[in-house]
């Protein structure tokens, strides 16, 4: 308000106004066997934009759900969001890997064979899908993961990108990111991953270590301080 105010010159300051600190960012993700166990008890119509958000990490809301056959070209493998579609407004594109690829080019078919007149790669039956919230809600009850959000396959897609080798500034332009501190909060560690990192020091960091407990030479007990420890040496 104040800001406005300022604009418009109609008060030449604004008083501080203090903010209570916010920390309200959600930390969950899919491991994949609760997505597994999730998408077997969803519609088949769902499955297509839901595997789509677990490997990209789009919004399904506005990025996926509203997708159009004139962003993809199934032949180059790519599919793109023009300027001002997504949350960022800069638009983006991906190259599909293959799993996508594959899925996109059974859509496609569908299309073709039974919904031309249907613009949307995803769709229930040549219906537009904006939400479907109650079908999502009972699929996660029944699978006993009550609470988990669509916005969680962001974390998901981040987190499994970044595990997969794909470097940060590539893996933020496919899931539009557009700030490093946003993109790191979403990059989630779990105790799975704990595990696997020991599991990795023992693997490829502990066998090329040597260690050898070695005794200080003898001398006088004069020389020595008292409860001289012994010292263990890294080669």
């Amino acid at each position: 308000m104040f800001n406005l105010a300022m604009q418009v010159e109609q008060v030449t300051r604004k008083p501080h106004i203090p903010m209570l600190e916010e920390d309200n960012a959600r930390q969950g993700f899919f491991e994949p066997w609760e997505f597994e166990a999730v998408l077997v008890r969803l519609s088949e119509h769902l499955r297509p934009p839901l595997n789509f958000a677990y490997l990209t990490g789009w919004r399904l809301r506005s990025e996926i759900l509203p997708l159009t056959w004139d962003r993809i070209d199934i032949e180059a493998g790519t599919v793109r969001l023009y300027r001002g579609t997504d949350k960022n407004k800069a638009g983006r594109g991906i190259t599909l890997p293959q799993v996508l690829k594959d899925m996109l080019e059974q859509q496609w078919q569908q299309h073709i064979d039974s919904y031309p007149e249907c613009p949307f790669v995803f769709h229930d039956n040549g219906r537009e899908m904006k939400s479907f919230y109650k079908s999502w809600r009972r699929a996660c009850q029944d699978a006993g993961l009550s609470g988990k959000f669509c916005h969680d396959f962001r974390r998901t897609a981040v987190r499994n990108l970044v595990r997969a080798g794909v470097p940060e500034r590539v893996a933020m332009m496919i899931t539009g990111h557009k700030t490093r501190e946003v993109f790191e909060r979403y990059n989630i560690v779990s105790a799975g991953d704990l595990e696997e990192a020991a599991r990795r020091i023992d693997e490829r960091i502990a066998p090329s270590m040597v260690t050898k407990t070695v005794t200080m030479d003898e001398t006088p007990t004069s020389a020595v301080a008292p409860h001289s420890p012994q010292v263990a040496v890294m080669q």
